[in-house]
């Protein structure tokens, strides 16, 4: 009797904990209780969890906003440990509670694990749990419960019979005219998605007098969300039915009193032009695209900046060029020369993109005159957004005839007062250097470049020794002995130790792009000249550098210039400057030890025992074997042999695997 006592206080036990850490003052001790639910259900398995712990959790629901969304977050995945699906309806109403919070979190994420918790119902269980659930949110006295009971539509709707079908419809358009506008809001925010499940008769004749109502309502919020249901609408719905339904309303909202709701329509309008197809584009939607191009508000305008190359990129091919020359651009034209920086920004962001549709003609007679006028506007993001996008263009008509006009802009960019601007034009200068050509380049623009290797900000300086690196990829290594080694290798004399820094920085990055000859001959001199420097600073990156050129030296210059160098900077009188010779000293022998085992080992041999080294599986290399491969071959032939008579087997013969 009292063995089976204990055995029942013993399971017991993790409910009991589990209540004490719930009832706990501590937040996080109550938090740590809620995220560890899964472990409690398994211990008490599935009946007691149904029976105990759900009650329990559903009549001690008050708490910290934190507790809350890790429980609600919890019971989502929480079938499988009451049982599965035929008793997923216990989550039912902890969940409902939650979704009632005044937490716009915490109902969120309850409805997310409604949704969850809903779609693994079978059909009938659905009708007979998850329906009236819905139906006692949607009457629910606050207004906390009436929006949390939208999104619970679109789950139900596909999968109960059609006098249910025709109950939540009635419900969805009581939320939609619901006086509350928190309510109205999250009936149109999930007005799309709901469309989506419904029948196309109920669609016209349920759902669009609801789409037309909220988009006319009195606040813009509930306006602007309006705006994407009719994305949603507009795909389901014939062309004839969305000319005669939906696009009223869309005109509507085109030209909305609320900046917020014609900013909506900006920034869904490729989504509206893709829906409704063609011919309505040309005849209904050029129209508004060209008054939000002119709008008042200057978010507008930026926003339907940003979509002018995908809109006319979606238009009727056959009348494309026709359109955009003669509806888009005049209204383009004016962006040009908009007085806010934001919207002319925008439109350069995007305005070359037009090349590819016009052709080289029109893009020469049309476009670049606009394109000129951008690379002398006095915003640097506008001048970098034409620069950063000059491949449209290279494509069409060659960057020629943009040359002249380019070099003041860039010029201008690279000396901008803002250090994000010249960082910018420096990442996209091997690029504008390959279209421009090596010649244009070491006439106008090397000087630019290798000044920001002297810049005051350390992001500039190491953004530009990589674009050193890149220029010598793009033009080769004989480029980069005439034309910037030698630039650089006078930075070593700088009386700015930052400078002579920067130099080693670039060596370090040119003997991966220059070869072993060019790395010998001009860059190494220059590293063992340094590591006598006044500054620790130098010295000690020296070292560095010694240790990141040295793949790419001989052995025996190795040997004869690089070791005794480390071998000085490691009897150095700084702690950091010694550290990191040893560093390299070490670096450099593991990297000729393994290189020398890669030579004298057979390949497939050293492929095995290199990876075995790399995965950490041992430590050092095995031996060196005999040099060549016939006694190495021999030497395992009677390896197998001695193997083979200790087990009185015939010996195996060893084929070379190389």
């Amino acid at each position: 009797m009292a063995a089976s006592d204990k055995s029942v206080d013993d399971s017991l036990y993790p409910i009991a904990v589990l209540i004490d850490e719930l009832k706990n003052e501590d937040v996080q001790l109550r938090l740590n209780s809620i995220k560890k639910l899964s472990t409690i259900a398994l211990a008490l398995g599935e009946e007691r969890t149904r029976s105990e712990l759900i009650p329990f959790l559903t009549e001690t629901i008050y708490d910290e906003d934190e507790v809350l969304l890790a429980l609600a977050d919890q019971l989502g995945n929480f079938t499988s440990l009451v049982g599965g699906p035929e008793f997923a309806m216990y989550l039912i109403p902890p969940l409902e509670s939650l979704a009632t919070v005044e937490e716009t979190v915490v109902r969120d994420k309850a409805v997310e694990s409604l949704r969850t918790v809903a779609a693994e119902h079978s059909a009938q269980d659905l009708e007979i749990h998850v329906v009236p659930t819905l139906q006692r949110l949607v009457s629910g006295d606050w207004f906390t419960s009436r929006t949390s009971a939208c999104g619970l539509f679109s789950v139900c709707y596909p999968r109960v019979t059609q006098p249910v079908k025709a109950e939540l419809r009635a419900n969805f358009r009581k939320l939609c005219q619901d006086e509350t506008p928190m309510v109205r809001r999250a009936a149109a925010n999930k007005l799309g998605e709901f469309a989506k499940v419904v029948e196309t008769e109920y669609l016209k004749s349920d759902l669009i007098p609801n789409f037309v109502q909220l988009a006319q309502d009195d606040q813009d919020s509930v306006r602007l969300l309006a705006v994407e249901a009719c994305v949603s609408i507009a795909q389901l719905l014939p062309q004839d039915d969305v000319e005669h339904l939906v696009l009223p309303t869309l005109r509507q909202c085109a030209s909305d009193s609320s900046w917020r709701v014609r900013y909506m329509v900006a920034e869904k309008f490729v989504d509206l032009q893709k829906a409704v197809g063609p011919e309505i584009t040309r005849v209904d939607l050029v129209p508004a695209f060209q008054y939000l191009l002119k709008d008042a508000e200057a978010e507008v305008r930026a926003a339907v900046a940003t979509k002018v190359k995908d809109f006319c990129a979606n238009l009727d091919k056959a009348n494309q060029v026709q359109i955009i020359l003669s509806s888009i651009l005049p209204y383009v034209r004016d962006l040009v020369s908009d007085p806010n920086p934001h919207v002319k920004s925008a439109l350069a962001s995007v305005i070359m993109g037009l090349s590819p549709m016009l052709g080289a003609y029109q893009t020469v007679e049309q476009l670049l005159p606009l394109f000129l006028i951008q690379l002398k506007d006095e915003c640097p993001e506008v001048r970098l957004n034409i620069i950063s996008n000059l491949d449209c263009v290279n494509d069409v008509i060659g960057i020629q005839q943009l040359s002249q006009s380019l070099l003041p802009a860039i010029v201008e960019l690279a000396e901008d007062s803002k250090w994000r601007v010249r960082l910018a034009i420096i990442e996209y200068m091997p690029a504008l250097a390959g279209q421009l050509g090596q010649e244009f380049f070491d006439q106008k623009l090397r000087g630019l470049c290798m000044g920001w290797l002297n810049d005051h900000v350390y992001a500039i300086r190491e953004a530009a020794t990589l674009n050193m690196k890149k220029l010598v990829e793009q033009f080769g290594a004989p480029w980069a002995e005439q034309a910037i080694i030698p630039m650089i290798l006078v930075m070593s004399r700088n009386k700015n130790y930052l400078h002579r820094m920067t130099c080693l920085f670039c060596l370090n990055v040119l003997a991966e792009v220059c070869g072993t000859d060019i790395t010998t001959k001009l860059l190494l001199p220059t590293v063992l000249l340094l590591a006598a420097d006044p500054v620790a600073n130098v010295r000690f990156n020296v070292a560095k550098t010694l240790q990141k050129i040295s793949p790419f030296l001989e052995a025996s210059v190795i040997d004869a210039q690089v070791k005794p160098t480390l071998d000085k900077l490691n009897a150095d009188t700084d702690v950091d400057v010694k550290h990191f010779a040893a560093q390299a000293i070490a670096g450099i022998a593991a990297e000729m030890e393994l290189n020398v085992f890669r030579t004298a080992v057979p390949p497939c041999m050293g492929a095995k025992i290199e990876a075995a080294l790399d995965s950490k599986l041992i430590t050092e290399a095995p031996p060196m074997p005999p040099a060549s491969d016939n006694e190495i071959l021999q030497e395992m032939n009677a390896k197998a042999a001695a193997e083979a008579a200790a087990d009185d087997q015939p010996p195996a013969r060893v084929d070379s695997e190389c």
